[in-house]
């Protein structure tokens, strides 16, 4: 910039100088030729006033295009390197599915020969069609067909193939729900995929929630998804999305916890800049801190029923480290007579927490989730954790929603606070149970092996 400044300065002192001097008729042939050596460092012989008037200001006119000339080498030798931007589809190709809360994914295979860098995203879809959209990065899909059934098994149909959303190598790139926003990534941050990373194809996962449109008469197609601004120029920063979540119910009638905690075990630094929360309609308020030593740190909070969208974090500049522990607590309130599972229907719940963070270098986290089997099972109070982490001194905001300062306290009679009784099942249905909302959240998210051995 300072190049571009210095040549413009040059060139308008060489322009009132030619006013002054050349051109002027007041000025005689003595000052004409004087004139020159000041512009052009040279002296020319003249023989008249209207040849100095003449050649002058082709000589004046000569040195700005050299100045220009010189200007721009020096700019743009000088300058950054500038990114080209790529914008990629990532959309539905005209589907039109017939049941609601179906799940369809649909794959695009990323650039063997050398690494792409997703640096934003913008959604393209309505949340009354698409209840959310998720990203996947996969080693390899779930199906090589254009589209397949990737949900809830019990909405299998004839007009697509069921498989899961990844065959290998699963991780979220990116949640939209909620007719949230587009977002882009911070300065030099990007989610590496394709060449020399894990991820070799892209997975598009949309659940369907109204499918109204589709059917007769009307029998629209859709095209819902998201475009990526992507770079082929590498990236100092590596994005990834690390993932909280629960199974368990809620009973009728009751406000539940619904709490996850995971110790981060990898030699990395994690810099979260931006979280997101999910839920469905039983979801009051979604909060996630990092604890260290004790001490607990909001990493954000939020109600589901806003946009659920990437929101910065609470606390920016915050790390997360080996040993310190990542938690999260989805507070749900049922008014309803029944009680509601976790599951991937629209009358099901759920409970996320993203994270997403950048790391220097490559290096992201290979672990990327963190699921507990949830109420009545698990607790806060009962976690193998809860000796480091302090829970006297968990944050009362983290059941505070926001905007509305409105504090739930639990009732369910599961949680050791309420009942010191055990939950009174017996083992084989309590394991069968428990296997149940495992596979509820297998059908969800795609990967088995988001969640831990029972």
């Amino acid at each position: 910039m300072d190049d571009v400044v210095s040549v413009r300065s040059l060139i308008k002192a060489m322009n009132d100088e030619s006013r002054e001097t050349i051109g002027n008729p007041s000025i005689n042939l003595t000052q004409c030729k004087q004139a020159w050596p000041r512009a052009l460092s040279v002296r020319p012989t003249f023989t008249s006033r209207q040849d100095c008037d003449k050649m002058g200001r082709m000589a004046t006119r000569a040195m700005i295009k050299l100045t220009l000339c010189v200007g721009i080498i020096l700019t743009v030798r000088g300058a950054p390197q500038r990114r080209d931007t790529l914008k990629i589809p990532l959309k539905m190709p005209q589907v039109s599915p017939k049941v609601k809360d179906t799940y369809l994914c649909h794959a695009i295979e990323t650039s063997q020969k050398k690494p792409t860098y997703i640096t934003g995203f913008e959604p393209d879809a309505n949340k009354d069609i698409a209840h959310h959209i998720l990203i996947y990065g996969c080693t390899t899909p779930g199906s090589r067909d254009s589209v397949w059934n990737c949900g809830e098994m019990a909405h299998t149909t004839d007009e697509y193939s069921t498989a899961g959303v990844c065959g290998s190598g699963s991780q979220i790139v990116y949640a939209w729900a909620m007719d949230a926003p587009s977002l882009t990534l911070p300065k030099d941050v990007g989610f590496k995929v394709g060449g020399d990373s894990d991820i070799k194809y892209l997975v598009l996962q949309v659940h369907y929630k109204n499918v109204d449109n589709f059917l007769p008469p009307k029998n629209e197609k859709d095209s819902s998804g998201v475009t990526l601004l992507t770079t082929s120029t590498p990236m100092p920063r590596s994005a990834g999305v690390y993932l909280l979540g629960t199974g368990g119910s809620i009973p009728p009638k009751s406000v539940e916890y619904m709490e996850t905690a995971c110790e981060l075990r990898e030699d990395i630094v994690m810099h979260p800049f931006a979280f997101r929360t999910h839920a469905h309609t039983h979801g009051e308020v979604t909060a996630g801190y990092r604890i260290r030593d004790g001490k607990w740190t909001e990493i954000g909070r939020m109600s589901p029923h806003k946009p659920q969208m990437f929101y910065n974090v609470t606390s920016p500049g915050i790390e997360v480290r080996q040993g310190d522990i990542l938690a999260a607590r989805c507070t749900m309130k049922n008014d309803e007579s029944r009680t509601i599972q976790i599951g991937a229907t629209q009358n099901d719940e759920m409970c996320n927490f993203y994270i997403m963070y950048f790391v220097d270098g490559t290096r992201t986290a290979v672990n990327h989730n963190c699921f507990t089997a949830g109420p009545p099972y698990y607790y806060w109070d009962n976690s193998p954790l809860k000796h480091k982490m302090n829970l006297k001194d968990a944050p009362q905001t983290a059941s505070l929603i926001p905007d509305k300062n409105v504090y739930l306290k639990i009732s369910s009679p599961s949680h050791p606070g309420i009942s010191q009784k055990d939950v009174t099942l017996d083992e084989n249905l309590q394991d069968r149970r428990l296997a149940r909302l495992l596979d509820y959240l297998n059908n969800a998210y795609g990967d088995p092996d988001y969640y831990p051995p029972l």
